[in-house]
């Protein structure tokens, strides 16, 4: 099955374009695109370097226009220090050479039932108002001759959290990198967060959380759905 027919209901978009709504009407409402994180064509031309001052120089203009006293000495590096953990740090992900370096193993021992790796924690970015989410991904594949590190699960996840975010995006990017990386129809992932821009602003839910799934291959039947389930719950 295509991945645009199982993710059908999760995408605000029509034959992969825009439905041309304007952020006013956007507002606070949940919404992407496409499945890929949205990049101009140049995104790489510059260095990290140059960005982090640029980004450093931009910052300082917010604070200064917000009316902080950019001379205390508490505040005056803070432009610097935003600029390094954007590009460094917390949208990292944004950079293809910051991908993890996958190595796959023989699945000597013909291990044919499912593996999940569940509860791995990643923080995020809503694209939307650049603000936390927070939560935990579990993912789970069916091998067709290979396997990978377990840490490296980790990995791919952080690799696709660290960038301005839309949940259901994320869960399909990873997804759909276990399956190339893979070469298996069949995997699952689940994640389950908490937005900073619900609980913080706007509404101010500190209690709801979201959840996405991508199923695939044999998690497309009701009863590995189960099985799957009941291991993130009971163990």
């Amino acid at each position: 099955m295509k991945l645009e027919k199982i993710m059908q209901n999760t995408l605000s978009y029509k034959n992969g374009k825009s439905m041309g709504i304007n952020h006013e009407e956007i507002g606070d409402n949940h919404i992407l695109t496409s499945y890929d994180t949205p990049l101009r064509p140049d995104a790489f031309i510059l260095s990290d370097e140059t960005k982090k001052e640029k980004i450093a120089h931009h910052f300082t203009q917010i604070m200064d226009t917000l009316g902080l006293d950019l001379t205390d000495d508490s505040l005056n590096g803070t432009p610097k220090r935003v600029a390094k953990m954007y590009v460094e740090e917390i949208f990292s992900g944004l950079n293809p050479k910051n991908k993890p370096k996958i190595a796959l193993f023989e699945n000597k021992y013909q291990y044919d039932q499912m593996l999940v790796e569940k509860d791995i924690t990643f923080y995020s970015n809503c694209e939307h108002h650049f603000v936390p989410i927070i939560g935990k991904a579990h993912l789970a594949y069916i091998s067709s001759g290979k396997v990978i590190g377990l840490s490296k699960l980790n990995r791919i996840v952080q690799y696709y959290a660290k960038r301005p975010q839309v949940q259901e995006r994320l869960t399909v990017q990873i997804g759909r990198e276990l399956m190339k990386l893979l070469d298996t129809e069949s995997v699952a992932v689940i994640i389950d967060a908490k937005h900073l821009c619900v609980s913080s602003r706007g509404i101010k839910d500190e209690s709801s959380a979201t959840v996405t799934s991508f199923y695939n291959g044999e998690f497309l039947k009701q009863e590995k759905i189960n099985e799957l389930m009941n291991y993130i719950k009971n163990i």
